[in-house]
């Protein structure tokens, strides 16, 4: 049997797979629908690609199985991520636990995996869409993957084609039906790291405006998710890095027709009850004001006329004759902003998405199947995802360098087992 990897999805994860597959001596086939490989990776980062982050730790990553993640990020590290680029030219930078190329090129990243994998011998088809895998008559090979381009045999097989956020890199949730057509469990793949869709009018007044806020999600009387950070108001709702990272969890509540609302600190460095003395004092100090101006300085204009509005204070008011009721509404506007979340942005604008192939179903140790020997799984495909910091990147990385030697390392004991001998 020859040692012939096929990986099907040439992004971050399907790159690193070959790589590691080709250093272990392996055979290496790279299948990508795209008319390049990598396309992704470019726009990580906003163009300067967070490669990973110093800090890894179990709450970063969310997962069906929660061990899962670790057992994985363990076996491949950062520092072991870091090896591997020092080792084909990148070199990095650390932003506050943010690691960076020092050029802040996702492009360079790029590069530099494109030319490992060609110095390693690793084959790149490009513009090869997948039509169906299937197991080879009268042959020792595995898997006979059908493509628009012809067909190719394996003794291993790393499906590694994304998942269905950002298609227009390429992740079109392919690798979900050809996961399903050998048996695996897909679990419902949602928008993840992505724009919140709120209910309210009011937002088109405040679109445009960014802050330092805080964000909880609340659905069935609890929190079920909270972050804070740089906020950006949009005509539809809420975006920035707080709503991407709860956004996963808006997503499958709403999938489960649970209601979702979004509460809004923005003044999160102060207590509910800091912020009633605050305004006290403020209204003693700014007496002489108009209730419009009363927030001058505090928080966005914009923002201070919603609030105003819906605490049923007329802008025309003197500070001065503001009563107890009108503060305390005011208070709650600045630390209990509430919205109704209807929705996230669609697939297309996600950065990833939670759900995909059951966990359960692939071993730890090395991202095989348990259902079908020599099947590996790599990057997004998988029910894991990270939150906003070169988290998904490191999964990417760790998933693609252990199936890729997992893979030769069986290739080869396979090759080297003896035949049997027919009677």
């Amino acid at each position: 049997m020859e040692r012939q990897i096929l990986i099907i999805g040439g992004g971050a994860a399907g790159l690193m797979a070959g790589i590691q597959a080709a250093r272990s001596g392996a055979d290496v086939t790279i299948l990508e629908h795209m008319d390049r490989v990598g396309r992704k990776l470019l726009s990580t980062g906003n163009g300067r690609c967070n490669m990973t982050n110093l800090s890894i730790r179990p709450e970063h990553y969310r997962c069906g199985q929660k061990q899962f993640p670790m057992r994985i990020l363990d076996r491949f590290s950062v520092w072991d991520t870091l090896t591997f680029f020092d080792e084909i030219g990148i070199e990095t930078k650390n932003k506050g636990g943010y690691i960076y190329p020092n050029s802040e090129q996702a492009s360079a990243v790029l590069d530099a995996l494109r030319l490992e994998a060609d110095h390693r011998g690793v084959r790149v088809v490009v513009g090869c869409e997948v039509l169906g895998v299937r197991k080879p008559k009268d042959s020792h090979s595995r898997f006979l993957v059908e493509t628009t381009l012809g067909e190719y045999q394996g003794s291993a097989l790393i499906l590694s084609a994304g998942s269905k956020a950002a298609r227009v890199t390429g992740s079109d949730g392919s690798g979900y039906r050809l996961a399903e057509a050998f048996g695996h469990r897909i679990i419902k793949p949602l928008p993840a790291l992505v724009a919140l869709r709120c209910e309210e009018g009011f937002f088109k007044q405040l679109a445009g405006v960014r802050c330092e806020a805080g964000v909880k999600l609340n659905c069935g009387g609890r929190t079920i998710a909270a972050d804070k950070g740089e906020l950006q108001l949009t005509d539809y709702g809420i975006s920035g890095i707080p709503a991407f990272q709860v956004s996963r969890f808006a997503s499958k509540a709403i999938d489960h027709r649970q209601r979702v609302t979004a509460q809004i600190d923005f003044l999160p460095s102060k207590s509910m009850g800091d912020t009633a003395q605050f305004l006290n004092v403020r209204k003693n100090n700014l007496s002489y004001r108009r209730a419009g101006d009363f927030l001058l300085g505090v928080v966005n204009k914009k923002i201070a006329a919603v609030l105003l509005k819906r605490s049923g204070i007329d802008s025309e008011k003197q500070v001065s004759a503001l009563n107890e009721s009108e503060l305390e509404a005011l208070v709650r506007g600045l630390k209990q902003f509430e919205a109704t979340v209807t929705g996230t942005n669609p697939f297309e604008q996600a950065q990833v998405c939670c759900g995909g192939v059951d966990t359960g179903q692939i071993r730890p140790n090395s991202l095989e199947s348990k259902l079908v020997p020599g099947l590996y799984f790599a990057g997004e495909i998988l029910d894991v995802d990270g939150v906003c910091g070169g988290y998904n990147l490191q999964w990417a990385w760790s998933t693609g360098a252990i199936a890729g030697r997992c893979a030769a390392r069986q290739a080869q004991r396979e090759k080297n087992a003896p035949t049997e001998r027919k009677p």
